[in-house]
């Protein structure tokens, strides 16, 4: 956590972290303009917010985009503070916002959110729990459960007792490094009424017992109610995943309080 405390200790980079709060996938001529100092000193700042895993960039086309990354300071707050409160504190669940002033006419589209972390335990071994059904309710958001066709073309659900919260199709299956699905909401009929959009999982080894995993969450179809709901929830989720999948024992969280 040291190189996450030393990349927000400079105000330049707190700033910087705000302005892809305000609007998430700027480009470097967009986060450097207003700064004092040259571009290359923004690059330099942006460098040390992404070796501390606090941005993720993305090459869309042509253009390199930074995304903020909340889980490191989210695992500040599992360490410091979940402790003394529950609910469990949701700190950095906002930071996450749908891309503002979007070129609808730009193509490739920019993903809305994405979300980095590493995890001590090899591709395998974490592919190993989120393909499982009957583990899901140890790490998903709300102690959800899923019931999956793990075959490209096949159903996914994931339900809170026997009401249906998320809805979906398998659109890819490629053990143990990445899995795709369409993802549409019913908690809601605000959120119910939007089109589905994407979530994609990808794990990639780093040496020989870890991995780093990303989640794509995207294709909203523009911003969406599905799309600023969802911040709240994946985060939360990789923690305590990356949690099992460390130490075998689940991190237990208070499921959704009864209306």
């Amino acid at each position: 956590m040291d190189d996450v405390f030393a990349a927000l200790a400079h105000p330049l980079r707190r700033a910087l972290l705000d302005r892809l709060h305000a609007q998430d996938g700027q480009t470097l001529s967009e986060l450097e303009r207003s700064q004092p100092i040259t571009r290359f000193g923004v690059m330099k700042h942006l460098g040390v917010l992404e070796n501390a895993h606090l941005i993720v960039t993305r090459r869309i086309g042509r253009e390199k985009r930074h995304y903020l990354n909340p889980l490191p300071i989210q695992e500040i707050a599992d360490r410091w503070i979940a402790r003394y409160a529950q609910p469990f504190l949701r700190t950095m669940s906002d930071l996450k916002t749908a891309v503002e002033g979007k070129d609808a006419a730009m193509a490739p589209a920019a993903p809305q959110h994405v979300w980095e972390l590493f995890i001590r335990a090899t591709p395998l071994a974490v592919w190993t729990i989120l393909t499982d059904d009957e583990k899901t309710p140890l790490w998903q958001h709300f102690n959800m459960s899923s019931v999956t066709d793990w075959a490209v073309g096949g159903a996914i659900t994931y339900r809170v007792g026997d009401a249906a919260m998320i809805v979906g199709e398998v659109l890819a299956v490629e053990p143990p490094h990445r899995f795709v699905h369409t993802f549409r909401a019913q908690w809601s009929p605000a959120v119910a009424a939007d089109p589905a959009s994407r979530v994609t999982w990808l794990l990639e080894p780093v040496g020989d017992a870890a991995c780093k995993l990303t989640l794509i969450h995207d294709d909203f179809g523009g911003e969406t109610e599905t799309s600023k709901a969802v911040v709240g929830g994946w985060p939360e989720a990789l923690s305590r995943l990356k949690t099992l999948a460390e130490t075998g024992v689940p991190f237990l969280l208070p499921g959704p309080a009864a209306a």
